[in-house]
């Protein structure tokens, strides 16, 4: 769940979405997947992750090799090189791996042409999974696969800048106004109060935390043309306007943890991939993270996540749910947490987890009124034009960039 997958989710996929969209058209995938062969005997289970690194790829392998050892079946676990790409290859090619990791933003393309086995409700104890996941990973009313983890957006706030800005606990916005007013503070100071990502990624919280957001909560409808969004739109422009707020760019940044890291900025808005990014490349870097503030209609967050999707093709179907639940079992979980940083899925475990990792209490909580990725398929293109509208956002217009999404939309949702 670092920063540079999820900052390339739009662009990186889009030639094999495509390729597995060309593909699937009149394949057969929903046709075939039932009729897929199956094995009853040992599996060979191949098995696809995009891996953060090191830490991740070694502990889902002994991960792998704990269930294959006891279960009597085989398990290989490979780290893609461009998941979203060999991914696309082999399931348009007909020889997809058995499991592999599905990204919320691009679980729609794979589960609306019938890529994915919809296994969902035989693991067991779905409901245990945080109701923000379990409604990312449904499609057409179906629990198409297991949550594997998550991530959501918080406001980090480096306390030694804070300090010499002359701020206290006292002025740890809550509120759009109460953030509006710490920032004219930092400013006042000659410091930037906020690096923010120029994507929907990280401005979409505001929508959310105004009670709009892009798309129906069945995928099926544009919703980004409304006065909650259009407020929220506008809140964030004035922001940038004012210099209350600047993008990575103008801070001479990859992105906004880096500008926060070289103490560009007072304050940021990223997930908990952070935590590992400033202690590698800013280790003295001293900062609390809070819950992002309350718009006009509460709190409001977005959340990252992935799901061990299985291959409708696959001929170890029985087997590859096995696998599944002990990945997703609380204590193996913990155990991934615990290895390479990623939050549990389940909330039977979020006591043991804040127990162990306590300074990630407002990530964790933001589960509960989180907001997933657009639901939809064909909507790179769509996406793609939102991201450099938001990109201008500064001197564009608001009202223009929600209604082009809303236009562009529905055009892809009726080819």
């Amino acid at each position: 769940m670092a920063p540079r997958p999820l900052a390339r989710v739009a662009v990186a996929g889009l030639a094999a979405v495509a390729l597995l969209g060309s593909a699937a058209c009149g394949s057969g995938f929903d046709d075939n997947s039932e009729g897929t062969a199956q094995s009853s005997g040992p599996a060979n289970l191949q098995i696809l992750i995009g891996s953060s690194g090191d830490a991740e790829t070694k502990a889902v392998q002994d991960a792998a090799a704990k269930w294959a050892g006891e279960s009597g079946n085989t398990a290989t676990v490979t780290p893609a090189q461009d998941l979203t790409q060999q991914l696309g290859q082999g399931l348009a090619g007909g020889t997809p791996p058995d499991v592999f990791y599905v990204d919320a933003a691009q679980f729609a393309d794979y589960a609306s042409v019938g890529a994915l086995e919809p296994y969902g409700d035989k693991i067991s104890n779905t409901g245990d999974f945080y109701e923000s996941l379990r409604t990312t990973f449904t499609h057409d009313g179906k629990l198409y696969c297991a949550p594997k983890d998550f991530s959501t957006l918080a406001l980090e706030i480096n306390t030694d800048l804070w300090a010499k800005a002359g701020l206290t606990d006292a002025d740890i916005p809550t509120t759009w106004d109460q953030l509006t007013a710490t920032a004219q503070k930092i400013k006042a100071k000659g410091q930037v109060p906020l690096a923010l990502g120029d994507t929907r990624d990280r401005i979409g919280a505001f929508l959310v935390q105004n009670g709009g957001w892009l798309m129906s909560e069945d995928g099926k409808q544009p919703t980004a043309d409304t006065p909650e969004n259009l407020a929220a739109l506008q809140y964030v422009k004035d922001l940038l306007t004012k210099g209350l707020a600047q993008y990575p760019k103008q801070l001479d940044a990859g992105w906004s943890g880096e500008a926060f890291g070289r103490g560009k900025a007072v304050m940021t808005i990223e997930g908990n991939w952070i935590k590992g990014a400033l202690q590698n490349d800013f280790p003295n870097v001293k900062y609390k993270v809070v819950p992002l503030p309350a718009g006009a209609k509460g709190k409001g967050t977005l959340s990252f996540t992935q799901c061990w999707g299985i291959a409708a093709k696959s001929k170890y179907k029985e087997q590859a749910i096995k696998f599944v639940e002990a990945m997703t079992s609380g204590e193996q979980q913990m155990s991934f947490a615990r290895a390479f940083g990623v939050m549990p899925s389940r909330q039977s475990v979020r006591d043991q987890y804040l127990s162990a990792f306590p300074a990630d209490k407002p990530f964790v909580d933001g589960a509960e009124y989180a907001q997933g990725p657009v639901n939809a398929p064909k909507m790179d293109s769509v996406l793609r034009d939102l991201e450099a509208g938001l990109q201008g956002l500064a001197t564009g217009d608001p009202k223009t960039i929600l209604a082009n999404f809303d236009k562009n939309a529905k055009a892809a949702l009726g080819d």
